[in-house]
């Protein structure tokens, strides 16, 4: 028996994958479901699930932010995503196995299968976990970005920095154009690298590479290498200092 927890933040589709489990996968307990990051991370040191039913996309913290909290739990991890393209090669380098909403029964299936051969073996998905969160602290490959006409799969590399606006955000390409996305500074700011990208004040977001230049003051200006000027938060200026000089 599998003990399991589901973790998405759309009622709808939790309850969908609960069904389904019911239906076809009769060993496994779901032994609850919970829409956010915070209450997850509860609910794993409270109940020590076999194995963790995880969407990447929800606010405040995705999916990804949440493994970053553990360390030392055997739990193996079942991604669930709308994105085809989100995070999947990292995910499946390192043997993690993913379910593409709408989840197909037959896929469900496979995936349990294969977290109860690893349970025998190495009692857990603890190795496996460790793996996910060092490749997912490396480079992201493309980043989905909603807008008004679908979804745009961005290079990292190619943008400047990140300008938020209340509930939307402007992204400043190298090639000069922007891109306007309801996904708020906060969201971006969790999917981003950490290494490369840098929250120099409320309202933005910095790509290190494109840093030309740092201008004095209380907490400073930096001057993009297109030209912009962006304000450097007070208590961000000993971080941005330290990040680029190394």
């Amino acid at each position: 028996m599998l003990n399991a927890l589901i973790i998405d933040d759309e009622v709808l589709g939790a309850k969908t994958l609960q069904s389904l489990l019911k239906m076809h996968c009769s060993d496994v307990n779901v032994m609850g479901i919970v829409h956010s990051a915070d209450d997850a991370e509860k609910s794993i040191n409270g109940s020590l699930p076999d194995v963790i039913f995880l969407d990447i996309e929800m606010p405040f913290a995705n999916g990804f932010d949440l493994l970053q909290r553990f360390k030392n739990h055997p739990f193996d991890v079942i991604f669930t995503t709308a994105y085809n393209e989100y995070a999947v090669k990292a995910i499946k380098h390192n043997a993690l196995d993913y379910l593409l909403k709408p989840i197909v029964p037959e896929e469900l299936i496979a995936a349990i299968k294969k977290c109860e051969e690893k349970k025998g073996k190495d009692g857990g998905g603890f190795k496996n976990l460790e793996k996910i969160i060092s490749t997912l602290s490396q480079k992201v490959h493309k980043l989905p970005v909603p807008s008004p006409d679908g979804i745009v799969y961005l290079d990292p590399d190619n943008i400047v920095y990140l300008q938020g606006d209340i509930n939307y955000t402007h992204i400043h390409l190298i090639q000069g154009n922007k891109i306007t996305s309801s996904k708020t500074l906060k969201d971006f700011e969790t999917l981003l690298p950490s290494k490369q990208f840098f929250r120099v004040h409320k309202a933005n977001i910095i790509n290190l590479s494109y840093v030309s230049k740092y201008l004095k003051g209380d907490g400073g200006e930096v001057v993009m290498s297109e030209g912009s000027s962006l304000e450097v938060s007070r208590h961000k200026k000993a971080e941005l200092l330290a990040m680029l000089s190394q």
